[in-house]
């Protein structure tokens, strides 16, 4: 756990919030969604817990620097700056692609927490795992804790872990979540319980890969490939509900997520987390769960992203 800074970012268990609405009923689902968006004001969501061990980690081997990596609407770079600047770290994001015209508000809070902003083509972007790009990295930047994209590693699934309570566990049937890099979903099949299942909602287009990239993810962890064939046997992968692609959506998506914030009080955003619950909404309504199932949803947050038409209907 953290430990001298622990209180810099005091955390309690985000609250689950019951949905009522007239399709729940009829197909007598109870929909509940955790809200780990109000955990805190800039570090929240599922990134958190991918963060918290990191800086751990980092603060642990004496560095000053964490360098990671994202695109230009990644709530993983956003998080990082902000808890870079909570914890008086520096931060280093390598953002995928050459740099916009318009900066999206991700990068520009980034900028604001002091994050060092690093833009660099799709295709060097795309050798950022190899150990020559990471041995250019610190000739170029120095010392650093490297988190990968996303805050997938084993530090990241690890605080995925501590998602679910010890009450979730007993209550939930399905556990719902989106998916970008896949440690989020599997830091929580490896705290399910009994019969619970985990549905994965990738918000790509063509995002079967996900199930190859959980697996990966789990057999990494537990080092153990016969232990996490078994876990994906509690996985189901929902592919649908991309909207045309990462960081893409059209004018259903933004009615449904408009809508479902004067409903439920509820605000979204439409990268992970609209597509997330147009895709549970849909499945209820299609019958896809039989009649009982208690459904959680996890908010991952991200909500810093929204686009103008989202904020104007913001009644917070």
């Amino acid at each position: 756990m953290m430990n001298e800074d622990s209180d810099i970012i005091h955390l309690q268990h985000a609250i689950n919030q019951r949905v009522e609405h007239p399709l729940l009923n009829s197909r007598e689902i109870i929909l509940d969604i955790k809200r780990c968006d109000l955990l805190h004001p800039e570090v929240n969501g599922n990134k958190w817990y991918k963060l918290k061990y990191n800086i751990e980690q980092a603060k642990s081997e004496g560095h000053d620097t964490i360098l990671t990596f994202g695109g230009p609407y990644s709530n993983h770079i956003h998080a990082t700056a902000a808890a870079g600047k909570i914890f008086g770290l520096k931060t280093i994001g390598i953002i995928r692609g050459e740099e916009p015209p318009q900066w999206s508000e991700t990068l520009r809070d980034a900028k604001v927490c002091g994050m060092q902003l690093e833009f660099i083509t799709r295709m060097a972007y795309a050798e950022k795992a190899t150990e020559d790009f990471k041995g250019w990295l610190h000739e170029v930047y120095g010392s650093f804790h490297l988190v990968p994209e996303g805050g997938s590693n084993f530090h990241g699934i690890n605080g995925c872990m501590e998602i679910l309570t010890d009450d979730d566990k007993k209550f939930y049937d399905v556990v719902c979540c989106a998916c970008g890099t896949g440690a989020t979903m599997s830091g929580i099949t490896m705290s399910l319980t009994g019969d619970q299942r985990i549905v994965g909602f990738p918000v790509f287009k063509d995002g079967e890969f996900m199930r190859e990239e959980v697996r990966r993810h789990l057999e990494y962890f537990l080092m153990d490939k016969n232990a996490a064939d078994e876990m994906m046997q509690a996985c189901d992968f929902i592919t649908r509900f991309h909207f045309g692609g990462y960081a893409k959506w059209n004018d259903e998506l933004i009615t449904f997520m408009q809508q479902f914030r004067v409903l439920h009080k509820i605000p979204l955003d439409q990268v992970y987390t609209g597509k997330l619950m147009y895709g549970v909404m849909k499945l209820i309504e299609e019958s896809y769960w039989k009649p009982q199932t208690k459904v959680l949803v996890i908010h991952s947050g991200g909500l810093q992203g929204r686009i103008p038409e989202l904020l104007r209907n913001d009644l917070a």
